[in-house]
C-alpha cells in the first residue's frame, strides 16, 4: 500500500508536537502538505518530495555513517521512498538493507520513536540537466534505530552508491540538528523489548477487544481486554511484520490495510515503561468465526462501554483517541433510559468560530499529552471560570492564541449540549463567532495546542473533535442549537 498522504501528515505533525519551535523552518514541508495535487512521496515532484534516513547506533554508541558517492559526503544511510514502501520507518530500513547490505531485522527502532522520526532536514539538491531532474528540495525524515547487539550482520555495500561506511562517535555526527538531538538521548538507554498491537475497528464504530487467561505471573495483564498483539521476533523485519505475524498466529487474521496510528507507552509487571506501536486497521467480521490460540475470547465494544471492562487505562485512551478523529458512520443505539432524578451540574465551554472573509475557519491541533481529543483539531476553547461566557472568550483568545476581541464584536452562533458518553457530566458548548479581532494566532500555549490553521469549512480535517464538526456545519446551515452523544 502506497504512502498515504494522511500518514505522512500525521508523522510531521507528531513530530512537530514534539518540536514545536522548529515549525518555522520546516515551513517548506508544510506547504507542500497543504498543496493540492502534489505527490511529496514521489521523486518526480520537483517542488520536493521525501526521502528517509536510518539513524544507526551500535552497543558503542557510534552512530552508523555511509559515503555516497554522487555526493562525496559521509551521511547516514538513506534516499527515495518507493511505491511498494507502506510506511516512512520502512522505507528507511528499505534504504539501510539496501545500502549496507543491514537486514531490517538487525535493528530495533529506539523507544519512544517507532512511528516518528527523531530529526527532520531539509537541504537542497542541485540540478541534475543529465536526468532531465531541476533543482529541488529533499525533506529528509530520519528514524532512530539501535543495532542488536547480539547481531554480526555482514556489510554488503550499494557499490555503484556507496564507497564505504564508518562508524562515527555521537559528537562528531555531521549533521548539527541531528548531533544535537543525540547528544540529548540518555546515555545508558538500553533498547527496551520492541512490541506491536492491532487497533481493529469497524464501521458500525466498534473496536475488536481480546480477552487474555488469568494466570497471574505467567502473562502479562492477566484476565484484562486488551488489544491483540505481541512482542517483535528475530524474523520481524519491521513492528508492522510483528503485528501481522502475530494477528495470524492468534486469531488468523490477515488485514489487507494496517496503518501506524501512534504509540502505547504501557507498564510491565516490573513498573517499567513498555512501548508498543499501534497498527490501526478495518475489519467488518465476526470474531466468533476467527480461531483464536490464545486468551478467553474475542469481542466487539463500543468506545461508551469501555468503563465497565477491566483494561488498562493507556489502552481505554488509545481507544477513545481513535474513536475522536474516527466517528462511526452509523454507531449503535445506546439502550434507552429514563430521566435522571434531581438537578445535575453541567460544564459550561466557550468556544471560538473565528472566520476569515475568504471563509475559512480557524482550528488548533491539540497536543499528543492532552487529556482531552489528543492529536485532534478544534477550536479555540475553554471552560468558564468565575467569570461570564463572553470574558472567558476574550481571555481563552488572548491566552492560548494572542487574539484580542472586543465584547462589541461578539455574537452568539451555536449551543450544542453534549457529553462524551453515557453517564459523563453534561456539557454545554457556546460557540460566539468574532467579527472583528486584532492579531494574528500564535502558539501561547504549546504544551495545549501545536498548531493554528484556517480550513476550509467544505473540507475539514478527518481528525476533528466531532461535536466540533457537528457545530460547524451548524453554523453553516444558520441552526442555533444541537445535541451530539445522548442516549436515543
Amino acid at each position: 500500500m502506497p504512502l498515504s498522504p494522511d500518514h505522512i501528515r500525521t508523522t510531521v505533525d507528531t513530530y512537530l508536537a514534539r518540536h514545536p519551535h522548529e515549525r518555522a523552518q520546516l515551513g517548506a514541508l508544510l506547504k507542500a502538505l497543504d498543496r493540492t495535487g502534489d505527490d511529496i512521496a514521489s521523486r518526480s515532484t520537483f517542488t520536493g518530495h521525501l526521502t528517509c534516513s536510518a539513524i544507526v547506533v551500535d552497543d558503542l554508541g557510534r552512530v552508523l555513517h555511509v559515503l555516497h558517492l554522487a555526493s562525496g559526503k559521509l551521511l547516514a544511510p538513506g534516499g527515495h521512498t518507493e511505491p511498494a514502501d507502506n510506511h516512512l520507518a520502512a522505507a528507511a530500513l528499505r534504504e539501510l538493507h539496501e545500502e549496507t547490505g543491514i537486514p531490517p531485522q538487525a535493528v530495533t527502532p529506539w523507544p519512544g520513536y517507532e512511528t516518528v522520526p527523531l530529526d527532520i532536514d531539509i537541504h537542497d539538491i542541485d540540478a541534475h540537466p543529465g536526468k532531465g531532474e531541476p533543482g529541488h528540495l529533499h525533506f529528509d525524515l530520519r528514524f532512530l534505530f539501535r543495532l542488536h547487539t547480539s547481531t554480526e550482520a555482514p556489510v554488503v555495500l550499494q557499490k555503484d552508491e556507496v564507497g564505504g561506511i564508518e562508524w562515527r562517535p555521537v559528537d562528531r555526527v555531521t549533521s548539527q540538528t541531528l548531533r544535537e538531538k543525540l547528544l540529548k538521548l540518555p546515555p545508558t538507554a538500553e533498547p527496551q523489548r520492541a512490541n506491536a498491537s492491532a487497533l481493529i475497528y469497524n464501521d458500525r464504530g466498534e473496536y475488536l477487544l481480546h480477552l487474555r487467561d488469568y494466570f497471574p505471573g505467567r502473562i502479562w495483564e492477566p484476565g484484562m481486554w486488551s488489544l491483540l498483539g505481541g512482542g517483535r521476533e528475530p524474523q520481524d523485519a519491521t513492528l508492522e511484520h510483528t503485528v501481522r505475524r502475530e494477528l495470524a498466529e492468534e486469531a488468523g487474521l490477515d488485514l489487507p490495510d494496517l496503518t501506524p496510528f501512534g504509540t502505547e507507552y504501557a507498564r510491565d509487571d516490573a513498573g517499567t515503561t513498555v512501548p508498543i506501536a499501534i497498527y490501526a486497521g478495518r475489519w467488518n467480521g465476526d470474531p466468533r468465526e476467527l480461531a483464536l490460540t490464545e486468551g478467553v475470547m474475542l469481542a466487539w465494544f463500543t468506545p461508551h462501554d469501555l468503563h465497565r471492562l477491566r483494561m488498562t487505562d493507556t489502552t481505554s485512551d488509545l481507544v477513545r483517541r481513535h474513536a475522536s478523529s474516527h466517528p462511526a458512520g452509523t454507531a449503535p443505539q445506546e439502550e434507552h433510559r429514563t430521566s435522571p432524578q434531581g438537578t445535575v451540574l453541567n460544564v459550561v465551554g466557550v468556544h471560538l468560530y473565528l472566520e476569515r472573509p475568504d471563509g475559512r475557519v480557524l482550528l488548533g491541533l491539540r497536543h499528543p499529552d492532552s487529556a482531552f481529543a489528543p492529536s485532534t483539531w478544534h477550536v479555540l476553547a475553554g471552560h468558564c471560570e468565575q467569570e461570564n461566557a463572553i470574558a472567558c472568550l476574550i481571555r481563552e483568545a488572548r491566552e492560548e492564541a494572542g487574539l484580542h476581541i472586543e465584547r462589541r464584536d461578539v455574537e452568539l452562533v451555536h449551543v450544542v449540549h453534549h457529553i462524551d458518553r453515557p453517564g459523563d457530566r453534561p456539557r454545554m458548548g457556546l460557540f460566539f463567532r468574532a467579527r472583528a479581532w486584532t492579531g494574528q494566532p500564535e502558539l501561547r500555549e504549546p504544551d495545549k495546542c501545536t498548531q493554528w490553521k484556517f480550513w476550509d469549512p467544505a473540507a475539514l480535517p478527518d481528525n476533528l473533535v466531532p461535536y466540533t464538526r457537528v457545530a460547524i456545519a451548524k453554523i453553516q446551515n444558520g441552526e442555533l442549537y444541537s445535541e451530539t452523544g445522548w442516549p436515543t
